[in-house]
């Protein structure tokens, strides 16, 4: 069935406003030939989103033949979104213009096993904190979403896999969280935003099908799956740390919190007992994802006989678990991401590779994400920024 003229006007304006996100200032002839419009037609439309806020006239353009033409933009203005990614140590939080662009950012400390704060007065901190840097108002911002270790179980409210995380497990958190801000508030797994972050901006760009593996403070997943995260029942699919593998101690996987057989094998706290174990004296002090990463790093840039066995070895443990991954899901990429493996570079995803190959029969491709700085926080502010978009952009309304 054919749409109407109004549904048809708003697919236009639409599209116009995605090709002016993703090339910039365009002209009136520039969009009509992108979209298939006509001039006229270009031009109403134009007009019709520069009167509704959407889109303002920003310089002409120079250096062609001919007259300069009037070059058109998306509003920054338009609207804002906010992220927040969430640790034990720490609340980071951002606010993003509609057309991406960070305008403030915030970070509040929240140290201790038990918070000093109630976890609805840290969150509204850290966004007030943000807020405030980019010159807004709480009430300014459309949509927030939050990324914690984890995730919300749909049945009940109630935070799982993450009992490391104080203050967050109350089972009326989330009402009160909606309660104390005026925004729709959505709550996401840290690792799926950086799926998020790296399918729209990163390594993942183009792919449908896809899995994250994460190794930093812990060790998960984040599975694409038909361009869709796939979060499972309970919100727990891709919690492999807990992914009983071979070679693991069993013993430790049962009695330990927050961790599993892959937990163990892999991830970043047993790089550094790794290295002691193959008699490594010059190990860091510090933070043991810290401590990993720089052990990481070091074992891919300087060749000595330790180093490549450590990242030899480092590279085996994190095949053993990524076999049954892509045994089952047989995905058309692995990106590997984390200080904890994106410090190994191309040396530690070459040995992965390799390894992989030998364990499983699925051989899709690895690579190393793209999105370094806050990969959580960017996650969390293109989430909020799609679902803004959607809203903003919809002229229909």
């Amino acid at each position: 069935m054919a749409g109407t003229p109004r549904t048809l006007r708003a697919m236009n304006d639409r599209a116009a406003l995605d090709l002016l996100l993703e090339h910039g200032p365009l002209s009136r002839t520039r969009i009509g030939k992108l979209t298939g419009l006509s001039k006229p037609t270009a031009s109403q439309l134009l007009a019709r989103l520069e009167a509704s806020g959407l889109v303002l006239a920003t310089g002409t353009t120079e250096g062609r033949p001919g007259p300069n033409a009037q070059l058109y933009e998306v509003d920054p203005t338009a609207a804002y979104a906010a992220g927040l990614d969430v640790t034990p140590e720490r609340i980071l939080a951002a606010v993003a213009d509609i057309t991406g662009r960070t305008v403030g950012s915030f970070a509040l400390p929240t140290p201790g096993r038990r918070p000093a704060q109630p976890v609805v007065q840290q969150v509204t901190d850290a966004l007030d904190g943000a807020v405030k840097a980019a010159g807004l108002a709480r009430g300014d911002v459309h949509r927030l979403v939050i990324g914690t270790p984890g995730a919300f179980d749909p049945g009940t409210g109630r935070l799982r896999y993450a009992s490391h995380l104080p203050g967050w497990h109350t089972p009326a958190l989330l009402g009160e969280l909606a309660a104390a801000l005026p925004m729709p508030v959505e709550y996401e797994n840290d690792v799926n935003l950086v799926a998020v972050a790296e399918q729209r901006l990163g390594a993942a760009r183009g792919h449908e099908d896809f899995v994250l593996l994460w190794n930093e403070g812990g060790l998960g997943a984040a599975l694409v799956l038909g361009g869709r995260l796939h979060r499972g029942w309970t919100g727990g699919a891709g919690e492999v740390g807990f992914l009983p593998v071979p070679g693991a101690p069993l013993v430790r996987q049962v009695r330990k919190a927050n961790s599993g057989g892959y937990q163990e094998l892999a991830g970043s706290q047993a790089i550094p007992h790794l290295a002691r174990e193959l008699g490594m004296t010059d190990i860091p002090s510090g933070p043991y994802a810290e401590v990993a990463a720089a052990l990481v790093e070091r074992a891919a840039t300087e060749d000595t006989v330790l180093n490549r066995l450590l990242l030899e070895t480092y590279a085996t443990r994190l095949a053993t678990g990524l076999a049954s991954l892509v045994s089952v899901l047989d995905p058309e990429l692995v990106v590997l991401s984390g200080a904890s493996l994106t410090a190994g570079g191309d040396t530690l995803r070459a040995l992965v590779q390799a390894e992989l190959e030998e364990l499983a029969a699925s051989r899709p491709r690895l690579v190393v994400g793209d999105v370094h700085e806050h990969p959580v926080l960017r996650g969390a502010l293109e989430s909020a920024l799609a679902a803004t978009r959607d809203e903003v952009f919809d002229t229909s309304r």
